[in-house]
């Protein structure tokens, strides 16, 4: 019982003293570059294309942002079918 509860306190000191982090992926941009610098590491996901990405300078990695969520695009209406001739106007162009 004793290792039960040096275990379970060892746990608690390991999980607390741990720094948290918190990733940052933008959900509105498709592309984020991990970089990692003196700072140390984070990720910037403001960019709209990979080549945006790449071309903003060295430091990082560009990749896909997982949590990408495209906007909802605006609602385009139906095309109009088209009219279906009666049996009337069918049967007056057989003639």
């Amino acid at each position: 019982m004793r290792g039960l509860v040096l275990l379970i306190a060892a746990t608690s000191i390991v999980c607390a003293a741990s720094p948290a982090s918190a990733q940052r992926y933008d959900p509105a941009y498709p592309v984020c570059k991990e970089v990692v610098d003196g700072d140390g590491e984070r990720m910037e996901c403001f960019y709209t294309t990979m080549e945006q990405c790449k071309q903003s300078g060295p430091g990082g990695t560009c990749l896909n942002n997982p949590y990408y969520r495209p906007s909802p695009a605006a609602a385009t209406p139906a095309a109009e079918p088209a009219p279906v001739p009666s049996p009337a106007a069918a049967t007056k162009k057989k003639h």
